[in-house]
């Protein structure tokens, strides 16, 4: 997976380290100038690139890193990485880079190398959600709610939650908010029944919230740590909809809110969570066929997009298939 990024961010140091290997100029070879003083700028700054080449070491400087991170932004923004973060993983190796030197032999990969690491954790900052922390310390029921588009691996993933709760000792009971999709009661039935978990539920086309309010009174009475709802999938432009998860939010004051989305949606699957957002505010995000995603750019994109941590990783159908988020793991995968 994230095969894309992976090899924009190999060819970044390779290219870096290929300026300071490469034979340098000599003042005799300029480029012609309009001015004498552009003429001796240049002929310092080469005199200098020289001087340190001679005695093993790099310097690096503006100039050096101007095409490597020309063409690393460019390669970023095809592996469906946001502008915005783009520019600001661009902008931190600049700052990181420029001025510093290292031996050539062993100093120039292992610098860009950590300039690269550092500038991803910069823009992955809010992903240090710890859950275990938040629920022990949240009175019982946490009510929960997942919330995104259709077709996503919302209800499936909301199992697969269920299931990594119970490894971590707490108990849940499930509530079926899709009351609009023909087969969403079925559907989680199935998941409750493998996973011998208590499903809430009422006819199609009822209220979500009344159901919610059934699903917390249930966990009151009979001691569940936590409440799991799944609602209806939903197009931020429907705004019927969103009006209904606006009151779900309203009325039943969630504990989380998580968005599911696709990570092969790439740069889609950010400008949705900045949507959801804004009605129902998001406190976490769950990127399901994590497996699939050869670009790696929403994984990238949206915890800056949003400053809302990343909590899973979901790939397969097995109820194991959900990673708890570490971004320093993610970071050093990317960069072998």
């Amino acid at each position: 997976m994230f095969e894309s990024l992976k090899s924009s961010l190999k060819h970044f140091k390779k290219e870096v380290k290929s300026t300071f290997t490469d034979s340098p100029h000599e003042p005799g070879d300029l480029p012609a100038k309009d001015t004498n003083e552009e003429i001796s700028s240049e002929i310092i700054s080469l005199t200098r690139k020289a001087s340190s080449l001679a005695q093993g070491k790099a310097i690096f400087d503006q100039k050096s890193l101007s095409t490597p991170l020309q063409e690393l932004e460019l390669s970023l923004l095809s592996s469906d990485v946001e502008l915005g973060v783009a520019e600001a993983i661009i902008d931190a190796v600049r700052q990181d880079l420029v001025g510093t030197s290292r031996k050539i032999t062993t100093g120039v990969e292992n610098a860009v190398e950590e300039a690269l690491k550092k500038a991803l954790l910069s823009v992955l900052d809010e992903s240090t959600f710890d859950l275990e922390s938040f629920l022990s310390s949240n009175p019982s029921p946490t009510i929960i709610i997942f919330v995104g588009v259709n077709g996503v691996g919302k209800t499936t993933t909301l199992a697969k939650f269920a299931h990594f709760l119970d490894s971590i000792g707490y108990s849940t009971v499930l509530a079926n908010g899709d009351t609009y999709r023909a087969g969403a009661n079925e559907q989680l039935t199935v998941h409750s029944e493998a996973l011998g978990k208590k499903l809430i539920t009422h006819q199609q086309g009822g209220d979500p919230t009344a159901v919610l309010y059934d699903a917390v009174e249930y966990a009151k009475a009979h001691d569940i740590d936590v409440v799991l709802c799944d609602t209806a999938g939903r197009l931020h432009t429907n705004k019927d909809l969103m009006s209904q998860l606006e009151k779900i939010n309203r009325v039943v004051s969630p504990d989380l809110t998580i968005f599911i989305d696709e990570a092969i949606a790439g740069q889609d699957a950010v400008n949705r969570a900045r949507h959801f957002n804004d009605i129902a505010p998001i406190d976490g995000v769950i990127l399901t066929k994590i497996d699939a995603d050869t670009s790696g750019g929403a994984a990238i994109s949206i915890t800056h997009a949003i400053k809302k941590p990343i909590l899973f990783l979901g790939s397969g159908q097995k109820y194991e298939d959900l990673e708890p988020f570490d971004s320093l793991a993610f970071v050093d995968n990317l960069l072998d």
